[in-house]
């Protein structure tokens, strides 16, 4: 588990692929510290397992199901890559519940400045990802914890200070790249327990059915003592 405060800023030294399987080498400082074989590191918010490490790197596999739906098959020698460790039972929970499982990828269709703050607006990959997107809620970017500041149409917004914008690789992100997305995890359990109905998983719904109304409505309600 992860907060979505990234502790460091790496650098992809090297990518060994073979087919959609690979083996990341990033050069690493703060996450180096008190590491050992099997900790998991959240590489652009995609928890991954460290597999070898020295004192100034540590290297990674990439799985072909993380290859297929994230952008670490575009990343190239060179690229700065957002790092966080797990954290620590008793450490501060500065962001929000974030699990490294990216739910999909979005395009940046927007960079804009807003007084000191950048407004980064992006359109979602898959379109049943809107309906985890509210204003005001959270949305984790490349392991970045952020605040929506709209969600509408598939499409929605971020606000970004100077420090995380700074501290962070999404500063070099311009419109048409791409981005990890994933949504609030409590959104998600929320939704899987409504739709899954009182029988079993026999009353499961497809995914294309569930953007409609739901399984949270006024019959729901009255039939568990809530009306």
């Amino acid at each position: 588990m992860f907060t979505g405060l990234i502790e460091e800023v790496g650098s992809l030294q090297s990518v060994m692929n073979r087919g959609e399987a690979m083996v990341l080498h990033i050069r690493a400082s703060k996450v180096l510290e008190g590491m050992k074989l099997g900790d998991s590191i959240a590489v652009n918010g995609v928890c991954l397992t460290s597999t070898s490490y020295d004192g100034s790197s540590f290297m990674a596999d990439v799985m072909p199901q993380t290859f297929r739906h994230t952008n670490l098959k575009d990343l190239r020698p060179g690229d700065p890559v957002n790092l966080e460790r797990a954290m620590t039972a008793g450490g501060r929970f500065g962001g929000h519940i974030v699990q490294g499982h990216v739910d999909g990828l979005a395009t940046i269709v927007g960079r804009t400045r807003d007084a000191n703050a950048v407004v980064i607006e992006c359109r979602a990959s898959r379109p049943e990802m809107a309906k985890y997107m509210i204003p005001q809620g959270s949305v984790t970017i490349d392991g970045i914890s952020l605040t929506l500041t709209r969600a509408e149409h598939g499409e929605f917004a971020v606000s970004i200070i100077p420090h995380t914008l700074a501290q962070t690789a999404l500063q070099r992100k311009q419109p048409g790249d791409t981005v990890n997305i994933e949504c609030d995890v409590l959104g998600k359990y929320v939704d899987h327990l409504l739709r899954y109905g009182r029988s079993g998983p026999e009353n499961e719904t497809k995914d294309s059915d569930r953007s409609g109304s739901g399984g949270l409505n006024a019959a729901f309600l009255a039939e568990h003592g809530f009306m």
